[in-house]
C-alpha cells in the first residue's frame, strides 16, 4: 500500500472528530457535489476541502490536483482523509498526496455513496448510509 490506509466512513468521522489537524478532501466532481450532495463538518467546525481527481464533464484527470492541495493548505502534517463516490478515485488521491510529502493520507472505503449494488443502484454504503452529517449544495 502506497498510502496510510483505508478507514471505514465512521473511523474518518472519528478522526475528523478527534485531530484538529484531520481534514476531509472530497475528490469527486463538481457535478458530484452539486447533484449528490456533500459531507458537512460544519459540526466539527471544519470545512470539507473540494478537489476534483478527475475533471468534468470530459472525466480527465485533473494534472494540478496536487498543487489545488497545497493551495487549500493541506501540509504535510496534516492527517488528510480522501474521500469520493465509492472509495476508487480517493485511492489515487491518497497516493498522489503521499507522493507529494504528506505522510498520513487516508481513503474512505465506500466512498459517499458507495459502488452500485445488484440493481445498479448507489447509497447502500458509504458516507451518506452511516448518516453522517451531509447537505445537498
Amino acid at each position: 500500500m502506497t498510502y496510510a490506509g483505508d478507514l471505514t466512513p465512521q473511523q474518518a468521522w472519528e478522526k475528523l472528530e478527534s485531530n484538529p489537524k484531520a481534514v476531509l478532501v472530497d475528490c469527486r466532481t463538481q457535478a458530484e457535489w452539486s447533484f449528490v450532495g456533500v459531507p458537512d463538518l460544519e459540526i466539527l467546525g471544519k470545512r470539507t476541502i473540494f478537489v476534483e481527481w478527475n475533471t468534468f464533464p470530459n472525466g480527465a484527470h485533473n494534472e494540478s490536483f496536487v498543487a489545488e492541495l497545497r493551495d487549500a493548505g493541506i501540509a504535510d502534517d496534516h492527517e488528510v482523509i480522501f474521500l469520493c463516490r465509492s472509495g476508487h478515485r480517493s485511492i489515487g488521491a491518497a497516493e498522489a498526496a503521499t507522493a507529494d510529502g504528506v505522510a498520513l493520507a487516508y481513503n474512505v472505503l465506500d466512498g459517499f455513496e458507495g459502488a452500485l449494488d445488484e440493481n445498479d443502484h448507489r447509497g447502500q454504503v458509504g458516507w451518506r448510509a452511516q448518516n453522517l452529517p451531509w447537505r445537498q449544495s
